[in-house]
């Protein structure tokens, strides 16, 4: 069995699981999963520098913050308000929209035959590093002064001025 259909099939699983979940924690929980699938699909397409960009950024940073802003604020049944009847309605021609789009597109698919890359050596980290560095050298430096300068100034910001001292 082809692994792309076994790691296609588990993202598709948790994508589901991420809209089913009753609690929302286990929801983000289950993102993180499906972002981990998609990490061992860049791995499958040769892609490794997006593999560990989508490992690093998303899995790492921006979904931990998501569940500890989840955690942080206070989730009660009691204060979510009742949903109109428009609302409802609303939501059953939307989900019937995206099955007639999910019938369609199912009806429309064909055999395709597999990509085959003329260069295996294409989305290594070490041919983007070398393009990076000999051709894009200026404006990557220009990036990262920018990034320095804006870290400088968030700190700057963030840090609390003293009192002057009366004369």
């Amino acid at each position: 069995m082809n692994p792309f259909y076994v790691v296609a099939f588990l993202s598709i699983f948790f994508a589901v699981m991420v809209i089913s979940a009753k609690n929302p924690v286990h929801s983000i929980l289950y993102l993180i999963i499906t972002f981990f699938t998609f990490t061992i699909h860049y791995i499958l397409l040769n892609a490794q520098f997006l593999a560990v960009v989508n490992f690093i950024v998303y899995m790492g940073a921006i979904l931990v913050l998501f569940l500890y802003t989840l955690m942080l604020i206070n989730l009660n049944k009691d204060a979510e308000p009742a949903k109109s009847n428009i609302v409802k309605i609303a939501a059953v021609i939307g989900g019937g929209c995206f099955f007639l789009t999910l019938v369609a597109s199912i009806k429309a698919l064909g055999a395709s035959n597999p990509v085959l890359m003329k260069n295996p050596d294409l989305g290594l980290v070490k041919n983007l590093g070398k393009v990076l560095f000999n051709e894009y050298l200026l404006p990557f430096e220009i990036a990262s002064i920018l990034l320095l300068s804006a870290m400088v100034g968030a700190v700057l910001l963030a840090t609390k001025d003293k009192e002057p001292n009366a004369a």
